[in-house]
């Protein structure tokens, strides 16, 4: 279906979960490089102990909570885990029931039953930290024509991150990196009544692209240190950890984020002059930096959002959610998001997306009452 005759979906309400255990910097003692605060912004990061789908299903149990929606008017969920397993990994270290444990469209359908929502459509994915993005792509491409949202229905996109699992706590340049986060974004047409939207979606897109090597993989490890809920120190015997080329990744993401937005405007016939806002995914507040340097060679200088993986670190696919609703009262205009990640475990490429919002009138009055 041509875009023009796209239904026209938003944002109504985002919700996130945080898990309350949090590790501070101090945890990993000498350990940890003396720059590393400075560098990424990251003082802290949390760890969850439930899976991804209890991960998933509080957060879900928090947007009822805030918006009073009814889950029978949900058409689909859409479940985004970065920290799910690739298959070709999983099937080279895993027993076959543990590979099945880590398909994300078996997580999906798990998550909606949940949820006691049999009848539900759903799709689960990974794209590691552009799956929010892709997710965004999914519903505009794929759902939203043939749905139909009748006036009070809506679909959530529901993210869960907990890399703390498959952490190598034993690599001090990368064990301080990520931190567990769920979140839930009710997507509703714009002429939903009972969920108003507040940022109207005006293009979503994520792809693949080559990259000069690979910055990332899976390794089986002996005797990696872990961090113990009371405090202190465990070990497991055997860890399937990621391993990430820190350098290659400071400098692909950057330019990454920056091609996205450039890209997604000229898809939506819009310049770098029509940004008001910049909302990248959050990898930390020098790589932040750096994007918006290379944004400006595009000509985008929207005001730029920085400085969010203080408390949280990084945390992947929930990073867009958590920068929108940290910053909802403040959005206003044309906001771009843009992602970055890793590719497939061992392959020279980059995932990059965006997604470009414009606040709807409503919120404009909301955010000027609250100015």
């Amino acid at each position: 279906m041509d875009a023009r005759h796209r239904p026209s979906l938003g944002i109504s309400a985002i919700a996130i979960h945080q898990p309350p255990w949090e590790l501070e910097n101090s945890w990993f003692g000498d350990a940890m490089p003396r720059k590393f605060a400075h560098h990424t912004g990251i003082e802290a990061r949390a760890i969850s102990l439930d899976d991804e789908v209890t991960m998933g299903l509080h957060a879900v149990r928090q947007l009822q909570r805030e918006t009073r929606c009814n889950l029978a008017d949900c058409r689909g969920i859409v479940f985004v885990s970065p920290s799910f397993i690739p298959a070709s990994i999983a099937r080279r270290h895993l027993t076959p029931a543990q590979v099945a444990s880590e398909r994300p469209s078996l997580a999906a359908r798990r998550l909606a039953r949940e949820l006691g929502m049999r009848r539900c459509r759903t799709i689960g994915l990974n794209w590691f930290c552009c799956g929010y993005s892709r997710a965004f792509s999914l519903v505009c491409r794929r759902w939203a024509p043939r749905l139909s949202l009748r006036r009070d229905q809506f679909i959530l996109v529901v993210a869960a991150t907990r890399i703390s699992r498959i952490t190598d706590y034993s690599n001090p340049q990368t064990a301080g990196l990520f931190g567990d986060m769920a979140s839930a974004t009710l997507l509703a047409s714009t002429t939903n009544r009972k969920h108003p939207v507040h940022f109207e979606i005006v293009h979503a897109d994520a792809e693949k692209r080559p990259a000069e090597r690979p910055a990332f993989d899976f390794h089986l490890r002996p005797h990696v240190p872990a961090p113990a809920p009371g405090g202190g120190i465990v070990h497991d015997n055997e860890r399937l950890v990621y391993s990430l080329d820190g350098m290659a990744i400071a400098e692909i993401a950057p330019r990454a984020m920056s091609a996205a937005v450039a890209k997604a405007l000229a898809d939506a016939g819009l310049s770098g002059g029509d940004v008001n806002f910049v909302v990248p995914h959050q990898a930390g507040s020098g790589i932040v930096r750096f994007t918006g340097m290379k944004l400006d060679e595009h000509g985008v200088r929207g005001e730029l959002v920085n400085g969010l993986t203080r408390r949280t670190g990084n945390v992947s696919a929930c990073s867009i959610p958590h920068a929108l609703q940290t910053k909802w009262p403040q959005l206003t205009g044309l906001i771009a998001c843009p992602t970055a990640a890793v590719g497939s475990p061992g392959r020279p490429e980059v995932l990059q997306g965006c997604i470009l919002l414009r606040a709807t009138a409503i919120h404009e009055r909301l955010a000027t009452a609250a100015a």
